[in-house]
């Protein structure tokens, strides 16, 4: 069992990465998110990003519904982290 909740922590681990690396790319507006791969990054991020936009508007311009999704995926984190320190 702590191997499968060991891996889903690696999981959100690789994730919160992948979601912090597509944040940073937004400052940069050449980049072609139709293109290779980006296209993938934006595939694999944006549903759980738009989950977040839906509910949380742009104030003053500014977008936080990422800080939201990032803060929750660490509490996700350290819920399944802390799961696996119980079970051992």
């Amino acid at each position: 069992m702590d191997v499968i909740v060991n891996s889903f922590v690696n999981f959100l681990q690789i994730y919160s990465y992948i979601l912090i690396g597509r944040i940073l790319l937004t400052w940069f507006p050449n980049i072609d998110w139709f293109q290779q791969p980006w296209a993938t990054i934006s595939q694999l991020t944006d549903p759980y990003l738009d989950i977040f936009r839906r509910f949380i508007p742009p104030l003053a311009g500014i977008d936080f519904s990422p800080i939201v999704a990032i803060l929750l995926l660490n509490v996700a984190q350290a819920v399944a982290q802390s799961a696996l320190g119980a079970l051992v």
